[in-house]
């Protein structure tokens, strides 16, 4: 097998004097399968032939000679494997005998960035380099996400998946990418970034070469920096990207800041000055027509000035004017003289010079806890009033100095005095947990429950010293994922007894109230397809659930994950389905008391080792008592995207919530995809309206999720589908009880009834975010539990 454009390539692993027991690659010395050569820079890495996984194909590529995990940083034929152990690379020499590099791999870099390595735009040749992803973990072949620079406007980093942009890594802030705060402390790194008129670059060096470090683009749409730790034989993960909800680009729209550390508040807020362009929308939590400037009034000339918004991820530059030689100071007053100036920011925030400037619309900003820049936001005299704060008046000096000294005097003072106070009642508190058993009063229902450690055997109660010993005092690698309220830990007893543990978060939204909730609720369910509670722990200021430990985690990481949906097939999804029906129906009719759980998604709904579905997360749930089957509250609860109408906008809830809950669950499980993700092919309508529109057109099973292939049953996803449109229907008379849906979903030849028009079926689309009279309906894109 003879690859000529490669040549080139060899003749530098030539040249940089490569050993192996062959002296020289001539076409009577072959490299043929099982043959590796290792590089002589003290042996770091190797190149031949090699498989991935249990696939059979072979590749041929570089990888870490001294890392015994299989790390493969650079593959030559990618996209045409080997499919036979029978197959020679034979080198030929098109070149000249002289010296000179004329290919090298590192100019076609794959999914993976090695020190040294440039992630680089040649603004004259055009030569692009930049990481595209495998296709899966197996396969090394072209996937669809890359990450290169952009040079438009003042450059910077950009995560496409099919050439739109996930993710913005931002501009160069002088030490780091402004969207990567992780960067800041360089203590392993030497990073070197050039813009100039010949090219625009980074590169990521080590300062000590025996530390291997890389940045991998995963198919699964992450940039992953890692550094491989010799004593744990495992790769260290430093950082990634995107990794949150704010990450995503243009997550709140236009003239936007995403705050995900508005814990009780919605995470898109208007940047000073401006205001949400659809009020609706926005109390529902839907961001994405972004704000406008407020009552439309005048920042031109008419004692306008700017407001500093720290630590933030500064807007997207590609339309940015970018001057170097002005000061931060010289940079205000230039765009305070022009009207069209919206906000600035230095391009470098170590020395504050150079000036970045905004003439439009302000994308895709985001707050940091610490490290991030400063934006400073044009605004009217009157917004600019509000922030103006001047605490001291006219004391002078010396006033300030001596009220700041009493006032530290007296903060010192009062520290002194809360710490006593706290010392003695910790002690007070331990004290009464070692005399009283615990016990907790269910007072949001009809019924009252009283339960404690000696009278209810039915659930045991943990110390925290053996919850703490199971997880390995809560170890980041027991960690199984976050939630609404906290974290979830796997843990093992000391009786060999794998469990689940949900540790709250003090300083979460769910209190006492919604902890005595799910314990007394879940404490009284039996049912096959609801997670069953093995106990709980309270201790001080500790509250955690201990729960069965099912393997496959939430359903929500195989219907939504790329690679991983395809190991359900229709057979499968069915029998999920079903199973989710067959716990919700036992809630809200077979159970001792009617449940409403006002939290079904697909992250609420777990999978044991058999794929079989259990509902979980009965902290917002709410218990009725006789024939009652509705209610109100002021208290919304719940994800947006799965809340029914009635309740998103006027707190009413039913059993016909949950209805509506599972209708959408049940339509992500047919097609694969989010009630809330954003889709090329989806413009003008979220998920729900999309299937509708087709549903209404007859083609439907446009829709189904492509990895089904051949085990996906017409008959029964139309009905599927059907049902799910019959859930999810706007008025909650119109949706079926529980008990239909599962007569339904098990008589298989039953005539089903027409749906009727949906409920938040219109969205705003990027095209119609910058036209305020478009007519637009509801709709929210937020995944999270909420609780207003």
């Amino acid at each position: 097998m003879k690859f000529n454009n490669l040549s080139p390539f060899f003749m530098l692993l030539l040249l940089t004097s490569c050993y192996h027991s062959l002296d020289t690659i001539t076409t009577t010395h072959p490299i043929k399968d099982g043959d590796v050569l290792v590089s002589n820079n003290r042996g770091t890495f190797a190149l031949g032939f090699f498989s991935l996984g249990n696939s059979s194909s072979r590749y041929v590529g570089i990888w870490y000679n001294k890392v015994p995990q299989q790390t493969v940083v650079w593959v030559a034929n990618r996209d045409y494997p080997l499919h036979d152990t029978s197959g020679n690379l034979v080198l030929t020499q098109n070149a000249s005998s002289n010296n000179s590099v004329i290919w090298q791999s590192f100019d076609y870099p794959g999914n993976t960035l090695l020190p040294f390595m440039k992630l680089r735009l040649d603004r004259k040749t055009k030569l692009n380099r930049f990481l595209r992803s495998w296709k899966s973990p197996t396969d090394p072949g072209t996937g669809n996400m890359t990450c290169m620079i952009d040079p438009s406007g003042f450059p910077q980093l950009f995560l496409n998946k099919n050439n739109s942009p996930l993710w913005r890594g931002g501009s160069w802030t002088g030490q780091r990418w402004t969207g990567v705060p992780e960067m800041t402390n360089n203590f392993i790194f030497i990073v070197s970034f050039i813009d100039n008129a010949d090219e625009v670059s980074i590169t990521y060096g080590v300062k000590d070469p025996n530390v291997f470090s890389i940045m991998v683009l995963e198919e699964t749409g992450h940039l992953r920096r890692l550094t491989w730790q010799a004593r744990e034989h495992r790769w260290f993960e430093i950082w990634f990207a995107p990794k949150e909800e704010c990450d995503n680009f243009r997550r709140c729209g236009s003239n936007t800041n995403c705050n995900p550390y508005n814990a009780d508040k919605f995470q898109c807020e208007c940047l000073p000055g401006f205001e949400p362009r659809f009020e609706r929308e926005w109390y529902l939590r839907d961001g994405s027509g972004g704000c406008v400037r407020k009552n439309n009034v005048s920042t031109c000339r008419s004692g306008e000035g700017f407001v500093k918004v720290a630590r933030v991820k500064v807007p997207d530059t590609s339309m940015a004017r970018v001057d170097e030689k002005l000061s931060l100071k010289e940079c205000r007053e230039k765009c305070l003289s022009d009207c069209s100036c919206a906000a600035y920011t230095s391009s470098n925030e170590i020395s504050e010079s150079g000036c970045v400037s905004w003439h439009g619309n302000m994308e895709d900003t985001r707050t940091y806890s610490e490290v991030g820049q400063s934006l400073y936001v044009r605004v009217d005299k009157l917004e600019l009033a509000k922030y103006a704060k001047h605490p001291y008046g006219s004391l002078g000096k010396k006033g300030i100095i001596a009220i700041s000294s009493v006032s530290i005097c007296l903060l010192v003072f009062m520290v002194v005095i809360f710490w006593y106070w706290f010392v003695k009642a910790r002690n007070q508190w331990q004290r009464r947990d070692r005399k009283y058993s615990f016990r907790l009063t269910f007072e949001d229902s009809p019924s009252l429950h009283e339960f404690n450690s000696t009278q209810n055997s039915d659930l045991p109660f943990f110390d925290l010293s053996s919850i703490a010993a199971a997880t390995d005092n809560f170890s980041t690698d027991n960690k199984l994922g976050q939630g609404g309220f906290g974290s979830v830990y796997k843990g093992q007893l000391s009786n060999g007894m794998t469990i689940a543990v949900k540790r709250l978060s003090k300083y979460s939204g769910q209190g006492i109230e919604e902890f005595k909730n799910e314990v007394v609720l879940i404490s009284k369910l039996q049912h096959r397809n609801l997670v069953r509670i093995l106990g709980c722990c309270v201790q001080g200021e500790e509250k955690m659930l201990i729960y069965e430990y099912l393997p496959n985690k939430s359903l929500d990481s195989f219907i939504f994950d790329e690679t991983k949906r395809s190991l359900l097939d229709w057979g499968k999804r069915f029998d999920i389905i079903c199973g989710i029906a067959r716990g919700i129906l036992y809630l809200h009719h077979d159970s001792r008391l009617r449940i409403i759980h006002r939290d079904l998604k697909a992250s609420n709904v777990l999978l044991d080792s058999a794929m079989n579905p259990k509902i979980a997360d009965f902290g917002m749930a709410r218990i009725f008592g006789g024939e009652q089957i509705e209610g109100n509250t002021n208290r919304v609860v719940g994800t947006y995207g799965y809340m029914s109408p009635e309740y998103a906008m006027e707190g009413n809830f039913s059993i016909k919530s949950d209805v509506y809950s599972f209708g959408v669950l049940l339509l992500e499980i047919v097609t694969g995809r989010k009630n809330s993700g954003q889709y090329e092919d989806i413009t003008s309508t979220n998920l729900v309206g999309h299937i509708w529109n087709l549903w209404r057109e007859g083609k439907a099973m446009e829709i189904v999720d492509q990895s089904l292939g051949e085990s996906c049953s017409d008959h029964e996803v139309e009905r599927c589908i059907q049902i799910g449109l019959s859930c999810v229907q706007d008025y909650a008379l119109d949706r079926p009880s529980m008990s239909i849906v599962v007569s339904m979903l098990s008589n298989i030849e039953s005539t089903l009834p027409t749906p009727k028009y949906p409920a938040f079926i219109f969205k705003k689309t990027p095209h119609d975010s910058s036209n305020p009279s478009t007519s637009e309906g509801i709709y929210s894109v937020n995944e999270d539990t909420v609780v207003n």
